[in-house]
């Protein structure tokens, strides 16, 4: 990292000294209340807030800059009133904030254009609506175009001050673009930017960066063969770059701070099978690995013919502690959606959501994360209606099965009539909108709806207990084990460390817990197959678990696998807590068992490895062969932490003195001293894992 790029990292990411030209907070709803009493239309709501943050914002320049445009405002307004709100819920489910977001839109669309050829190009698309009587679409398209005049009217103000400051360099990059495609490949990063900022001045957050290496990498490839960059210098320009996703990540809205969806996926199989990782796919893991910020999230995508030494690379940033880059394995995700109906073209340009959900660019308004089912709650309710009436553990089982059943029909019930707020500039990145002259929010080529499944360890865990204890050794009573739930193994410790630590666990290559773990995930794959949502597309059956890790467990009775009540899950697809695992080994065996193309909304094995594991090349190296070894034997996504439970322990008591320290949450790497108590202590609860030496 060159001095000059360690002044920047310090200056925005250490200090945040931007925030000292935040603007102050105003009222919410200053337009909302507007809005309502004028009754505009949704889509003028959208197109005028996204205007009015526009013309709010006040350009600022920091010294050495040559990327610009950081947010100033910190308040982005509502669109409807509370009382608009309480209406629209009575009719629709309204998703998170009811913003477009977790999608991932096409740059090139505008990045490879230029907004004044796109602004003809919707000037012609108006006319030709106008002419035909489709005054609704001319005006929808007439915003489009205002909006990119406001943002065209930003950049100049930005011109105006570089010129002002004399940075000739940022005042010679605006004058090109957005105005103009850019030429090189500092202003292609410059585009990036200020598309990406007008995103979240929309309020369409969770905005992923998509498949960077493969859309920018012609930009740096053209200068690098012209001399105008070296390697070194070409890396330093993206670790300037790379810091301006961290420059306002504060105003983003998140669980915590951290999860802001900035993931950028890297390499891939192209649809002929060849392989996209590029020079620029090299220069970003190293901009990561040298920075060693949280944003953006680095994402590799991985196949059978991957070497090994881009493996290692990828581990020696795991080695800084980053929780990334997460690992996803094209031969199971491909043919995985493929399978789903997404088209080959399509599939091969898979990307993540904001955490892992597997989208496509340009094509898909899919809400991968819109509900989550729970393995768990299954088993819970079940053993607690019926185990003492069932006659054989094969009877329990199905009776689980019924349980994600209706599960299943609660969450597509629950799901249906889904309204979005409009999105109209996304919609100038995403396929058929502007020709249609129709809105992503009211769908796109592919339109599914994702269920996470949570606690699948625990749920299969407690199946082995009860398999094992009642029904084939019959050294428990059905009767007193649903007595020890009832009461949280209160009075019942004995039985409640035998239930947990001898009873069998998903984690230890036992095909007696593990094939109870594929045939659930196989129900919840099942119980959403044939199924058509109110967009008339799919559900898909994943194995991640956000957030419901900890929600799906906080009230839930105590479990057959020893968990008392209230305790938490294995965060995604991982072993329970308190399983005793024999090692990483046996755990990426239990878990690539399953036919996890199946549950390809996504959620990874998350495994935890302690810090020391990296301290020589050569134990770096076991992690990489692990990492690859998962992939080999057909595991999905991959994500690992280097933690130490020490470590984690002092900085709750002295956070001053670890302000930099990075973990891995769920589906997103945040800083541990800013995540709630509650996502500290899960984080300190995994697993610490060693590789043999």
């Amino acid at each position: 990292m060159t001095e000059r790029i360690e002044r920047m990292r310090q200056f925005f990411v250490v200090d945040k000294g931007q925030k000292a030209m935040w603007q102050k907070e105003e009222n919410p709803y200053v337009l909302a209340e507007q809005f309502a009493a004028e009754q505009t239309p949704d889509v003028d709501r959208a197109a005028r807030r996204l205007i009015y943050v526009l013309d709010k914002e006040v350009p600022v320049l920091f010294e050495d800059e040559r990327i610009a445009f950081t947010r100033t405002v910190t308040t982005i307004p509502e669109i409807f009133t509370e009382m608009e709100m309480e209406e629209l819920r009575k009719e629709h489910w309204i998703h998170e904030k009811g913003d477009v977001c977790n999608i991932s839109v096409d740059y090139t669309k505008l990045l490879n254009q230029g907004f004044d050829a796109k602004k003809a190009e919707l000037e012609a698309l108006r006319q030709q609506f106008s002419q035909v009587g489709e005054a609704a679409k001319a005006h929808y398209i007439k915003l489009q175009i205002d909006i990119l005049d406001h943002v065209l009217a930003l950049a100049a103000r930005y011109q105006e001050l570089a010129e002002k400051k004399g940075n000739d360099v940022v005042a010679r990059t605006l004058k090109a673009v957005p105005a103009h495609a850019p030429q090189s490949f500092l202003e292609a990063l410059s585009m990036f930017r200020i598309i990406h900022f007008t995103m979240w001045c929309g309020r369409n957050y969770h905005n992923t960066v998509g498949r960077f290496d493969q859309y920018i990498y012609p930009y740096l490839k053209a200068d690098l063969d012209k001399g105008l960059y070296t390697e070194e210098s070409a890396l330093e320009l993206l670790e300037e770059f790379f810091l301006t996703f961290n420059r306002d990540s504060d105003l983003y809205p998140g669980m915590q701070q951290g999860d802001n969806g900035q993931s950028l996926v890297l390499g891939g199989l192209n649809e002929d099978g060849s392989d996209s990782y590029n020079l620029l796919s090299e220069l970003c893991l190293k901009a990561s690995l040298e920075l060693k910020v949280i944003d953006p999230k680095i994402n590799l995508r991985v196949h059978e013919k991957t070497p090994l030494s881009t493996y290692i690379l990828g581990t020696q940033l795991t080695k800084q502690g980053l929780g990334f880059p997460q690992y996803s394995n094209d031969d199971v995700v491909i043919p995985g959606l493929m399978e789903l109906g997404y088209e080959k073209e399509d599939a091969c340009r898979y990307v993540v959501a904001a955490c892992w959900e597997f989208i496509i660019p340009g094509a898909a308004m899919d809400i991968p994360n819109i509900e989550a089912l729970s393995f768990t709650k299954a088993v819970s309710d079940a053993a607690m209606e019926k185990l003492e009436q069932c006659r054989s553990y094969d009877e329990f089982e199905k009776m689980v099965r019924d349980k994600i059943n209706e599960q299943a029909d609660e969450l597509c019930k629950r799901v249906s009539g889904v309204y979005l707020y409009p999105a109209p500039f996304l919609s100038l990145m995403m396929d058929g909108c502007c020709e249609n002259g129709t809105d992503v929010s009211l769908g796109c080529k592919y339109n599914n709806y994702g269920f996470h499944g949570t606690g699948i360890a625990t749920a299969a865990d407690s199946l082995a207990a009860v398999k094992k204890f009642v029904f084939e050794e019959k050294s428990m009573e059905a009767s007193a084990l649903v007595k020890a739930l009832e009461n949280d193994f209160e009075g019942e410790e004995l039985l409640c460390n035998r239930l947990r630590y001898e009873s069998p666990k998903m984690g230890n290559n036992d095909d007696y817990v593990d094939e109870i773990a594929a045939r659930l995930l196989n129900d919840f794959a099942d119980s959403l197959k044939g199924r058509v949502n109110d967009r008339g597309g799919i559900y898909r059956a994943g194995t991640g678990s956000a957030m419901y890790y900890i929600r799906h467990a906080e009230n839930l009775p105590a479990t057959p696998d020893g968990r008392r009540k209230g305790e938490g899950f294995g965060a995604n697809y991982s072993p329970s807590l308190f399983s005793r695992c024999r090692g990483p080994v046996s755990i990426i065996q239990s878990f690539t068992k399953p036919d996890l193309k199946r549950v390809i909304n996504g959620g990874p094995l998350t495994l935890e490895l302690h810090d020391t594991v990296f301290r020589t090349e050569e134990s770096c190296a076991k992690v990489a062969v692990l990492v690859k070894s998962f992939m080999d034997l057909g595991g999905h996504q991959l994500q690992l932490n280097s933690v130490n439970r020490d470590t984690m322990l002092e900085a709750q008591k002295h956070p001053e003195n670890y302000k930099n320290l990075i973990v891995r949450v769920w589906g997103w790497s945040g800083y541990f001293v800013e995540l709630d108590k509650e996502y500290q202590d899960h984080i300190i609860q995994r697993m610490e894992l060693m590789l043999a030496v």
